[in-house]
């Protein structure tokens, strides 16, 4: 074989193993996004979980009357934005 020969079976042995390695890859970026989305509809099931769970505590303190200063604060500035908000609805449906 001439040296021409040789450069291009190399160059072609190069470029199958290039192919094989990006085949490769492309195999593993796609398991990997699978992966990443499975993640992340749990992390949002659990954050879902989580609200829910401190939904029930505050209800829990709410119910049991055992509040501190803080919790009666807290839970006046929420009532209060719920006024405004409602206050503002109605104002847009008189509108």
């Amino acid at each position: 074989m001439s040296d021409l020969d040789v450069q291009i079976k190399r160059i072609q042995e190069k470029v199958e193993r290039m192919l094989k390695r990006f085949n490769e890859l492309q195999r593993e970026n796609t398991q990997l996004k699978k992966e990443l989305e499975k993640s992340s509809r749990q992390s949002s099931q659990y954050h879902q979980t989580i609200d829910a769970l401190k939904q029930k505590v505050e209800v829990l303190k709410i119910s049991s009357g055992n509040w501190d200063e803080n919790d009666k604060k807290e839970f006046e500035k929420r009532i209060n934005h719920y006024i405004q908000e409602i206050d503002k609805c109605i104002a847009l449906l008189s509108e």
